[in-house]
């Protein structure tokens, strides 16, 4: 299985593609120096394929790599971070 994150930018969102179908997406909001991560969705036919966990490591990673801070709204990333505390330090305090 292939995945390839990205950032739709024009849409406010994060996309991942597996084997370049859009399997889900990660929508944000964006204000100076943090990503305000709204919602998040998984195609049916994609869950149970580790797809969710997938789209938030790399939209988290490239968040950090930008050094901007998150404020997850979504319970979906919210609890994602709780269950990966090694992503807690991109929370905005």
């Amino acid at each position: 299985m292939g995945n390839e994150i990205t950032d739709n930018a024009p849409r406010g969102r994060y996309e991942i593609r597996v084997d370049g179908d859009l399997a889900g997406f990660a929508e944000y909001e964006t204000q100076p120096g943090q990503v305000v991560i709204t919602h998040t969705e998984v195609d049916p036919a994609f869950e149970g394929r580790g797809v969710g966990g997938a789209l938030a490591r790399g939209l988290l990673d490239d968040l950090r790599a930008k050094g901007v801070s998150v404020v997850p709204r979504c319970p979906f990333i919210r609890t994602w971070i709780d269950k990966h505390p090694d992503y807690a330090d991109l929370v905005a305090a």
